[in-house]
């Protein structure tokens, strides 16, 4: 428990200070999201988005527990 929570303070640590970079990738404005817009709202369903990080997840986690 305490390895699984120490990985986990390094994972956002790392995620904060590359938050400038990461924050420059075009995610949420892939070919495949829906953005349904009216006059007085706007839905944004990042569907492609949602697949990639997904996919990249998976492989992270597959490969971590090999």
């Amino acid at each position: 428990m305490q390895r699984t929570v120490i990985v986990i303070g390094l994972v956002l640590l790392v995620g904060g200070l590359l938050w400038p970079w990461v924050s420059r990738i075009p995610l949420g404005r892939l070919p495949g999201d829906i953005i349904m817009q009216k006059s007085s709202f706007r839905i944004y369903f990042p569907l492609t988005t949602m697949i990639l990080v997904s996919v990249v997840l998976s492989l992270i986690l597959w490969l971590l527990r090999r």
